[in-house]
């Protein structure tokens, strides 16, 4: 297996790891794949773990963090209520084309539920294209984003089971409204959004 490669989700785990490091300490990532991010996380935090529900792909994320002592892949899924080990302990908690495997609400309480006061969930996700403007902003970047994927050598199946997303960003929006007002939302370039929500320090 290739260790490095590139394709619209590796794009942004420069800025993932770049964020994480401002807080250093545990790191979470939630559908970890191959363990690509994870094992770039570990340059940042004392202890990174990762959370996959697929075995096979499990297996592959071990494979590529054997050498680093303070990487962690545990075989399951982050909706499972019996991980309460997990439960507000991570200074990043992130999430990478994930969120849409998940049922919407549920997953986003979850997820906030594992990030320690001060810390940060960072979601890199899929919206559907429901409304006008979201596919003509899909349309038009079609070309452009071909281009990159040509010179950057993309390579978009790297093996892990896919789902096409089912809430639109609209949707989306209005789901995090209700379970975290304070998130901030953007449409992000290679048809992804980014969620940033803080968790606030508790006060004695």
């Amino acid at each position: 297996m290739t260790n490095d490669y590139w394709n619209h989700n590796v794009a942004f785990h420069r800025r993932i790891v770049r964020d994480t490091a401002l807080r250093g300490g545990s790191a979470l990532d939630v559908g970890c794949g191959d363990g690509l991010l994870l094992a770039r996380l570990a340059t940042v935090c004392r202890r990174v773990v990762g959370l996959e529900p697929d075995e096979q792909t499990a297996a592959r994320a071990r494979g590529r963090l054997k050498q680093i002592p303070q990487a962690e892949v545990l075989l399951d899924d982050v909706m499972d209520p019996d991980l309460p080990q997990c439960i507000g302990t991570f200074e990043t908690v992130s999430c990478v084309a994930t969120l849409h495997h998940l049922p919407l609400e549920p997953a986003l309480a979850r997820l906030s539920e594992l990030v320690a006061p001060g810390g940060r969930l960072i979601i890199v996700g899929l919206a559907a294209n429901r409304g006008l403007w979201d596919w003509v902003l899909s349309a038009l970047a079609v070309l452009p984003l071909r281009m990159v994927g040509a010179l950057r050598r993309e390579r978009s199946d790297i093996g892990v089971v896919t789902r096409p997303p089912r809430e639109s960003l609209a949707e989306i929006r209005a789901a995090a409204s209700r379970m975290l007002p304070d998130a901030r939302i953007r449409r992000r370039f290679y048809y992804r959004y980014t969620l940033i929500w803080d968790r606030p320090t508790e006060v004695l």
